[in-house]
């Protein structure tokens, strides 16, 4: 069994087959979370995580690019943000459902941002909303899933003041919440696994060996797979749009890494997942 613990079926991406990605995923013994970036989206995701008995669970947030209008262009996507407002009571509302298992995903990203954007309020507007919705889950006992692009700097010096401020109101014994997508390198890891947080990894490191060392000398207990579909395509599927089913090539690349069968880091990340997430 594998959990992909970050996906976007809820997005439009999905609009005309969500529901058989998602049998897809479940029939191959994948289960999922599909991960909210504005309110829109996180309804969405409780909505198809509702239709299901077991399997998919939702995950509520406001991604940082949705705190203001920007237009957004990399490898595999390319459109402008919409701005909302957090209200911390209709997220609260979400995030109170059953299926509901995490905040997020929530964080901090400066990728594209210049000065013509009003570069500071952004920044601390951004900044802003992420403490709320780090209260937010602290209030209600849910993980969190981060999200941090060019930005980690400001990202440790928030989860460190928050660890200080509210340490008693956070797990002692396991992780309180994932930095997704992780793309940093072993030093930062381990600043995030000393605040209390594990890292998760996508396809990107089925097309770049980048994190071999890293992921080679990657405690067990510390790591979680992903795909963030429908974007970071793993090899040999780039250039298609990506899909829950295909976390297993993660699996097998840090299988391959540690010199382990990709049933024993199936076994070791979906252990992880279901401790984080409750589920």
């Amino acid at each position: 069994m594998l959990i992909d613990t970050h996906a976007h079926v809820n997005f439009n991406a999905f609009k005309a087959d969500a529901d058989e990605v998602i049998r897809r995923a479940l029939a191959s013994d994948t289960w999922m979370i599909l991960v909210g970036a504005e309110t829109k989206t996180s309804r969405r995701a409780l909505d198809y995580a509702n239709k299901y008995e077991k399997g998919v669970y939702a995950a509520v947030g406001l991604h940082p690019m949705h705190t203001h209008a920007q237009p957004a262009a990399g490898d595999d996507y390319d459109f402008t943000t919409r701005e909302e407002n957090f209200s911390y009571d209709v997220y609260e509302k979400l995030a109170q459902f059953k299926k509901t298992v995490a905040v997020g995903e929530i964080g901090l990203d400066y990728y594209q941002l210049d000065a013509a954007t009003g570069l500071a309020r952004v920044k601390q507007k951004q900044k802003e909303v992420f403490l709320e919705q780090l209260k937010l889950a602290r209030n209600l006992k849910l993980p969190v899933i981060i999200h941090c692009r060019q930005a980690h700097d400001d990202m440790l010096e928030i989860l460190k003041d928050f660890r200080k401020t509210y340490q008693a109101d956070l797990p002692k014994d396991k992780a309180w919440g994932v930095m997704h997508c992780f793309s940093g390198d072993e030093e930062l890891a381990w600043q995030y696994f000393l605040l209390g947080l594990n890292i998760s990894f996508t396809g990107l490191i089925t097309f770049s060996a980048q994190w071999d060392d890293l992921i080679r000398r990657l405690p067990n207990d510390k790591f979680m797979l992903e795909t963030d579909c429908p974007y970071m395509t793993p090899e040999p599927f780039r250039g298609q749009r990506n899909e829950p089913v295909l976390v297993k090539k993660v699996a097998e690349r840090i299988a391959a890494i540690k010199n382990l069968s990709w049933e024993r880091i199936a076994e070791i990340s979906t252990a992880n997942a279901r401790g984080l997430f409750g589920i």
